[in-house]
């Protein structure tokens, strides 16, 4: 069985490039002839990933493993973790200043979408080092 593996950097308030990490795994994606909503549900959780890091931490990754059953994302940052990953789990929670939401970011739906758009999702954190998220979208 073949695995593809595709790795990004992701910088924080690098709003120039933010969303070519998720664009880029979208097309790469397309490429190999992953369904339509399979494909939707995958860009969705990889772009609200890449604009948590963006808005929310000091940077990390996305790393991607897509096999033939399915497509593992790994999203991680560093600091400032999530102190109450519960509260953060809820749809309309933000933490994001004021910058952030004048720049049409920070309604509090991240997570709550990458976890709608997941058929397995995890969320670890520790605050002041850094968040990770695993997300498993199967293709059937």
């Amino acid at each position: 069985m073949i695995t593809i593996k595709l790795s990004y950097q992701i910088e924080k308030d690098d709003f120039t490039r933010a969303g070519q990490a998720s664009s880029s795994i979208k097309k790469v994606l397309k490429q190999l002839g992953i369904d339509a909503q399979i494909l939707r549900r995958i860009a969705i959780a990889t772009y609200e990933a890449e604009m948590n890091i963006i808005i929310h931490s000091e940077g990390g990754f996305i790393e991607v493993n897509i096999d033939p059953e399915k497509v593992n994302i790994i999203a991680e940052d560093r600091g400032p973790g999530i102190e109450n990953i519960e509260l953060a789990m809820k749809a309309g929670y933000s933490t994001a200043s004021e910058k952030i939401r004048e720049l049409g970011f920070g309604a509090g739906m991240g997570l709550p979408n990458i976890k709608r758009c997941s058929d397995e999702f995890q969320i670890e954190s520790t605050v002041g080092k850094c968040t990770r998220l695993e997300i498993v979208i199967y293709n059937p």
